[in-house]
């Protein structure tokens, strides 16, 4: 079905899907004036029913579907199809087809129109040509959509509108009248973030409303994998055995479906995540159908799936140019990996029955032996919900050493024996298989009835799941095949193996190429059964490609995978208008408190710098790990989270390179002590370790099920950034709903060097990153701590003195660290608690003294730990003193974090209650949606232009077109003589009623006008007069007296104290004036300097009209007193004999 894609830039810029039958227009806002979101209205009608006079044709390409709409920075684009290659045909009507060409039209401006055209035309027209150079885009201007458009074009997205391409045979019903791209898987669903505010849409339209979107074909659900058909003909194949031929060609069909849960490249997506999801997990199904096999009028579909995914423990491999460089490291402890492999296994089991594990790892490779070894203790300590044991009986491992296996003579070709090997959990997990009735090759719609169903299913893995997987999928996917024909007493010749292993090669290479960047190794063998010279240099080219591409170019595929899927920090999908929503969501924020709890959480931190000694391994840690006032069963950490500095020597030897021998030491002892009389032991969640700085977490066992999302990440920062010795290592989770860092660092050394620890820290603070882009600041809490080796900026002597008679707050002030958080230049906003402990460095090692050696290094408080966070809290900072094997003493602080804990069943029961009752009260109009809430999300979606050149723009609930400036609407009807509007009809002006408009006034109770008065005259203050200041009374008292006489009355009373008042001129002591009289007595005001009062405040009338009746007079200029011939300052130079007044030149 064609599609058009035409758009209108006015007055508000339109994209619109036309169809000959149905339109779906998506019109673009602005953003919300209280919040930055991008919204989008989408509009579904008829064809007939849209005015599209005004659209333009936008593209060129055709629209084979639309994948849904992204944010990519402020702007919102529309991906479509605009080229595809039929590939497949699963069953008549079935059909799969390879995206091969992607668009990306940008719905709220126009810049990007045809920008990627000279893409589509390589070779672009000189600017002197007949397009003067308007189709090329700009030079050095790249799409935003460039690395997607790449990506979605690469020929590895399928898709199909026929039937669900994300569920097999067996899962999906049999009659494709029932085809619902709702139920979608969306494991496997790798457009789900683009397309997903669309599937909501379609969710909110009626029954018949969602058959008309889905038979318009406007959304499309993509797949990425490999799908291909071969066809079978009858000639070459007998697959009709002793039957009567018909003619009609069988198909066989391989499937692979990747999933999308932990997508990624190869050393980018390792092992599993805390909700059971592992890396390059894909299911694969070998489908062949039949369209008469034993009848003319009976066909067969036959179906059989595998799986294959990374080893689901949680572990990491870092990229290197040298094979040994790529070391393998397990992140977690056996205790904190078994709920997320529990949850993987029983997802396992749930979706495809019984499973067998075939683990094809090597016994020689140390690094791969440690994976085994775990993989083997997870399976035999396998739980599902609730602990329940009995999933044990569902589940089989075997494994086998695929390389030692084939080192023989016979090469390849032995790894056949995996079927002896594994041929009883075969015939007991079967296939799928069902027959029916079919007319022809287009009618799908014939009565089919199930006969056998697949019971259980192979999970194969190596260490990538890509060569050696592949290989004996391959040879599993015969075994089945054969079963299946041999079970039907067909027969068929050596053309189809040759086909069907040329499928497995195929798939092989496909899935090598997403997930490493090269077609698979041993694809050869796969293709013709033989290894060959010619195989082995291809592999080799292989491996040296997949060198260059894991080091320099899986980093940027990496980020184009997580915008594809909206897993970056930050990225949200784009909103629709949607009023149900709306509503549903307000309701959930005010009701929040129903599915929402906090809890309490608390956290130790502990900071140690070893100084390379081991000595203090066995050393008892209690006064550092255990301090007295964790005794408290309600005050036991649930997090113990603990920084080690040095825990090497830094030599030159070991700054290049991290040794974990040590870190692992000191995890064993940590746990021993920790665990020590310990009713719910603590287990290792995660170390990481950069040279010699190590940070571990341990979590309680009873907690364990709380934690997810758990990462781990470094950032060097010595020698530039090349060395390990300096730097930091960060571990984030998320425990609940809140998100949690924590950073153990250690920072440049030396007194002088406060410039470079700064640096340091903004160096960490902004290079340090997670998966997804995550950065420090992206978490609800963040606790530093480290050596951050900030010194006193104190003489030596002086500090000690200070620290002997206990002046900490001496010394504080004068801390490094603390007056560079001060002055802004280091840890923003951070928090550090008051320290009531003495300096941690640099001690005698095995004394209390501090450095007696010929450096006398100052003593300072290096160790440190810092917090900033909402709900964070920090309850104690202290030192265990009595730990001398080092030279710094271990700090420690223990931290109350208020947690967030949302009930995902309750919330999701309270959003269907509130959507199902909008619904309600849509239809009889009793729900109240926020007003404000539905008008700013009406007018962020209009753009108030003129509809064409002199007309008004629209009008919306707060905007009228009739209204001048927004101003509200005003009456022009006066009320006749003597009346007033009745104040007894109803508000509503049409419901009818027998009250007139206007009702009588009793004259009597009208009030005269009363005469407005005149403006009062303001009075100017009188002009100053020196001599009706009072005087400065004598007797000793020294106060001010009042000229009036006191009343006979109260002569007997004391008299009320005079108020006092400024004297009118003030003199030094030995100025001579007639009316001041000075008394250094007691009451007296003594010696003390006089001075001229100032003038008095005028009246500030600037912009005032004085009334007609006042005259302003100007106001003559103050008296000056003489100028004394003394120098006021006590000198005895002669000054100037008198004032002189400044006048305006």
């Amino acid at each position: 079905m064609a599609v058009r894609i035409l758009h209108n830039d006015y007055p508000h810029r339109s994209v619109a899907l036309v169809s000959p039958s149905y339109t779906l227009v998506f019109h673009h806002s602005s953003g919300n004036t209280k919040t930055s979101e991008s919204k989008c209205a989408v509009e579904f009608s008829a064809t007939e029913n849209v005015d599209l006079a005004d659209y333009n044709v936008l593209s060129n390409q055709p629209c084979l579907g639309c994948l849904g709409i992204i944010n990519i920075g402020r702007d919102t684009f529309l991906c479509t199809i605009s080229l595809s290659r039929e590939v497949a045909q699963v069953r008549p009507g079935e059909m799969v087809y390879r995206i091969l060409g992607i668009e990306f039209h940008c719905l709220n401006r126009s810049d990007y129109d045809n920008f990627l055209e000279n893409e589509i035309n390589p070779y672009p027209v000189e600017s002197d040509g007949w397009d003067q150079g308007r189709s090329q885009q700009p030079i050095g201007v790249e799409h935003p959509c460039l690395a997607l458009k790449k990506l979605l074009s690469d020929g590895t997205f399928y898709y199909s509108g026929d039937f669900d391409l994300t569920s097999r045979l067996q899962d999906r019903s049999i009659s494709l009248d029932d085809f619902d791209i709702g139920s979608f898987d969306p494991g496997f669903m790798w457009n789900s973030h683009m397309i997903g505010s669309l599937l909501q849409f379609r969710s909110h339209l009626g029954d018949e409303e969602k058959g008309r979107l889905d038979h318009a074909g406007f959304l499309t659900c993509v797949i990425r994998g490999f799908v291909e058909s071969l066809t079978i003909q009858r000639p070459t194949t007998r697959m009709e055995g002793r039957s009567r031929a018909t003619g009609l060609p069988a198909r066989l069909t391989l499937i692979s479906r990747l999933s999308c849960r932990r997508a990624g490249t190869r050393f980018n997506a390792r092992g599993i995540d805390d909700d059971g999801n592992v890396a390059n997990f894909v299911e694969t199904e070998t489908v062949i159908w039949n369209p008469s096999s034993g009848h003319p009028a009976r066909a067969v579909a036959f179906s059989y799936c595998q799986i294959r995914g990374s080893i689901p423990i949680f572990w990491e491999q870092q990229t290197g140019i040298l094979p040994n460089q790529q070391k393998i490291q397990i992140t977690r402890s056996p205790e904190a990996t078994q709920p997320a492999f529990d949850k993987h296994i029983e997802g396992v089991i749930l979706k495809y029955g019984s499973a067998h594990i075939v683990d094809l790892l090597s016994e020689t490779k140390s690094g791969e032996i440690e994976l085994s070894t775990r993989y083997r203790l997870h399976t035999q300590h396998v739980c599902g919900r609730g602990n329940d044991k009995t999933i044990r009986d569902l589940l089989r491992s075997t494994e086998y050493d695929f390389h030692a296996q084939t080192k023989g003579p016979a090469g390849y070709e032995a790894a056949s024996q995996i079927r002896r090997i594994v041929e009883d959990s075969s015939d007991a997990f079967g296939y799928f298989l069902m027959e029916g009735a079919s007319e022809g090759e287009d009618d799908p719609k014939g009565s089919f009835v199930v006969v056998l169903q697949q019971e259980g299913v192979f999970r194969t893995n190596c260490l990538d799941c890509l060569d050696r997987t592949n290989l004996v999928q391959g040879i599993l996917s015969k075994s089945a095949v054969e079963a299946f024909l041999q079970q039907r007493a067909e027969v068929v010749g050596h053309d189809f193996w040759m086909q069907h292993s040329t499928l497995w090669a195929d798939n092989g290479d496909a899935l090598s190429k997403i997930y490493a960047g090269t077609g698979a190794l041993k694809s050869s063998f796969t293709r013709t059964g033989k290894m060959s010279l010619a195989g082995a240099f291809a592999d080799a080219r292989k491996s040296a490609t997949r060198v260059y591409i894991n080091n320099f170019a899986d980093k940027d595929r990496q980020n184009t995978i997580d915008v594809l899927l909206g897993r970056l920090v930050g990225q949200e999908p784009v909103s629709l208008y949607d009023p149900a929503n709306d509503y549903v969501t307000a309701e959930l924020n005010k009701r929040s408190s129903e599915f929402t709890t906090e809890l309490p959480v608390h956290i130790y931190a502990g900071t140690f710098n070893l100084n390379g000694k081991t000595t203090g391994i066995d050393h008892d840690l209690t006064e550092w790990l255990r301090p007295p006032f964790l005794s408290d069963v309600e005050k036991k950490p649930e997090l113990v989270v603990v920084g080690f500095q040095e825990i090497v020597e830094l030599s030159p030897q070991q700054i290049m390179a991290t040794d974990p021998a040590r870190r692992k030491l000191w995890e064993t002892a940590l746990l021993k002590c920790l665990n020590r009389d310990n009713d719910d032991p603590y287990i290792l969640l995660r170390g990481g370790q950069l040279v010699g700085a190590a940070l571990l977490i341990f979590v309680r066992s009873s907690v364990i099920g709380e934690i997810k999302n758990v990462e781990g990440s470094l950032k060097k920062t010595g020698l530039s950034g090349n060395a390990g010795n300096k730097g930091a290592v960060a571990i984030r989770m998320e425990y609940a709903s809140t998100r949690l860092c924590f950073v153990t660092a250690h920072l440049a050394a030396g007194f002088s060097n406060y410039d470079e620890r700064n640096k340091d820290y903004a160096t960490i603070a902004n290079g340090l990153r997670f998966q997804r882009g995550r950065k420090i600041e992206d978490h609800d809490a963040v606790i530093w701590l480290g050596d951050f080796n900030y010194r006193i900026g104190l003489p030596d002597e002086k500090v000690r003195k200070l620290v002997e008679i206990g002046d900490l707050q001496t010394l504080y002030d004068n801390d490094q660290l603390q007056n560079a958080m001060v002055a802004g230049l280091t840890f923003p906003y951070y928090t550090e608690s008051r320290i009531n402990f003495d300096p941690t460095y640099k001690y005698d090692i095995g004394s209390d003294d501090y450095d007696t050696s010929e450096k006398r290094r100052i003593p300072a408080w290096c160790d440190r730990i810092l917090w900033k966070g909402k709900g964070l809290e920090q309850l104690t900072y202290g030192c265990a003193s009595t730990i001398r094997f080092s030279d710094h003493r271990p700090v420690f602080a223990t931290f109350k974090c208020t947690v967030s804990v949302v009930n995902d069943i309750v919330q999701t029961q309270r959003s269907r209650e509130l959507y199902l009752k909008y619904q309600a009260g849509k239809k009889s109009g009793g729900v109240e949606v926020e007003d404000s809430l539905l008008d700013d999300e009406e007018d962020d979606l209009l753009d108030f232009q003129p509809l064409a050149p002199g007309l008004p723009p629209p009008s919306s609930e707060k905007q009228k077109w009739w209204l001048n400036n927004g101003l509200p609407a005003k009456s022009t009807v006066a009320p006749p003589q003597g009346t007033v509007p009745n104040p007894h009809r109803p508000p509503n002006p049409f419901t009818e009623t027998a009250e007139p408009d206007w009702v009588k006034i009793d004259s009597a109770s009208i009030k005269k006008p009363v005469a407005p008065l005149p403006p009062p005259t303001r009075k100017l203050p009188p002009p100053y007069d020196p001599s009706a200041l009072p005087t400065l009374g004598g007797g000793g008292t020294g106060r001010h007296t009042s000229n009036s006489s006191v009343s006979s009355s109260s002569a007997g009373k004391s008299s009320k104290p005079p108020i006092p008042q400024k004297p009118s001129v003030l003199r030094r002591k030995s100025f001579e004036g007639k009316n001041h009289s000075f008394d250094g007595g007691a009451g007296g005001i003594g010696e003390r300097d006089i001075y001229p009062p100032p003038p008095p405040r005028r009246v500030m009338t600037i912009g005032m009209e004085p009334p007609p009746s006042v005259k302003r007079k100007p106001l003559p200029p103050p008296g000056l007193p003489p100028r004394p011939s003394v120098d006021l300052m006590g000198g005895e130079e002669p000054m100037i004999g008198g004032w002189e007044p400044l006048k305006p030149s």
